[in-house]
């Protein structure tokens, strides 16, 4: 669900056992984050200009996650923008088709994030910043899942993970994740380390914004409600660590 690399399944899936793997989330970024830090470093070696770097760390993005969160974007962009009515959207969101609505949503989102990565990718301390982001977009499906939110319709991935999360427990996750980001930005540059606070809060507003449309307009989460939520994330995470370097 959350990259291509395969991993062994687990012995049991219930509710439990999907609340620890939306806390667990951020992990399924060390491949991505390898990848961004090795394209930054050849980018740096090379003297790429910037968009051609952001462009190069979108497209390795993509391929590491099979493009999955980009096709919930599109649903949930289509979706919403179809019909107020609640089961036309649902249907909508349910064909797979991408429509204009869903087009605008995924060229808008990669256009902001390569235009941001190739701007951070600039500096170590822009480097940290990008990777802080890409744990964070990950981090909020925590936030999308906590108690009481509920699921669209019956069935599916929704159904399975929403309100698995308690609020504490994502608190405290948020807590350790924005611990080791201070770390990781002070190491990169001592004087920004507050830089991961407004990084991580535009992630998380990204996420609330999808999750309470959805809520609203759909009655609750889907899996590409999710999908929307990390896109959006890691797209207002990066606009804003790229205004910080």
């Amino acid at each position: 669900m959350l990259s291509a690399v395969p991993v062994p399944p687990p012995r049991r899936v219930d509710r439990p056992v999907a609340g620890v793997a939306m806390l667990l989330a951020p992990l399924a970024t060390l491949p991505l984050l390898a990848a961004w830090v090795g394209c930054a470093l050849v980018a740096r070696w090379a003297a790429a200009p910037p968009l051609v770097t952001g462009a190069v760390a979108v497209a390795l993005l993509v391929l590491l996650t099979r493009a999955m969160h980009q096709d919930g974007l599109a649903d949930y962009a289509d979706g919403l923008s179809s019909s107020y009515d609640r089961d036309r959207a649902l249907a909508v969101m349910r064909t797979g088709d991408v429509g204009p609505s869903g087009a605008t949503a995924i060229a808008l989102c990669l256009l902001l994030q390569a235009a941001s990565l190739g701007a951070l990718a600039s500096s170590w301390h822009g480097v940290a910043l990008g990777a802080v982001a890409l744990v964070v977009s990950r981090h909020v499906l925590a936030w999308g899942c906590l108690r009481g939110v509920p699921s669209a319709r019956p069935g599916g991935l929704g159904a399975m993970v929403a309100g698995s999360v308690a609020p504490w427990q994502a608190g405290a996750a948020l807590a350790v994740l924005l611990a080791g980001a201070g770390l990781l930005g002070a190491a990169a540059t001592p004087a920004g380390w507050w830089h991961v606070v407004p990084c991580a809060a535009a992630g998380l507003v990204g996420c609330w914004l999808v999750v309470e449309r959805a809520v609203r307009r759909l009655g609750g989460i889907t899996g590409d409600v999710l999908g929307a939520a990390i896109e959006v994330s890691l797209t207002l995470s990066l606009v804003a660590a790229s205004l910080l370097v």
